[in-house]
């Protein structure tokens, strides 16, 4: 079989049910709605999660748990992504997110000690682990906090 050999099937599409054209079709009448009641009517909507009138599940379940709106986010990098910088860089925000190494909106950037550096950077971040702090000094380098 080639591509050239493909034909489209001979019920490619099924056609819609034709409702509401006379008794003789099956869905004459009524148009298969039944009669009365709510979903017999034009224009009925049902809200999600409705349940006639009863209590709905979700107001019935008991509300658990807390979401803190002042929660900071923050961006972490690790001293092994600071290889990129040339020594003796000056390393802030806005550095991190131009090389790439932020994405996103965030708070702050907060520096972890995974990894190794060899040489000096002077670090401009919102917060630092213990562990980064001493591998940037011991390498030569500086962390400044910003607030």
């Amino acid at each position: 079989m080639r591509l050239s050999e493909l034909k489209p099937s001979t019920r490619l599409r099924k056609r819609g049910k034709r409702v509401g054209r006379g008794q003789g079709s099956g869905l004459g009448k009524t148009a298969g709605r039944g009669t009365k009641g709510q979903r017999s009517r034009s224009g009925r909507s049902v809200p999600p999660g409705f349940e006639g009138g009863q209590m709905p599940l979700k107001r019935r379940l008991p509300k658990r748990g807390f979401t803190n709106i002042f929660k900071k986010r923050y961006a972490l990098v690790n001293i092994r992504d600071l290889n990129r910088f040339k020594e003796g860089t000056m390393v802030d925000n806005q550095a991190l997110i131009d090389s790439g190494l932020v994405k996103g909106v965030y708070d702050a950037v907060k520096l972890l000690g995974d990894g190794e550096i060899q040489y000096p950077l002077t670090l401009k971040v919102g917060k630092f682990s213990k562990i980064a702090r001493e591998k940037i000094e011991a390498a030569g380098g500086k962390i400044i906090e910003v607030v």
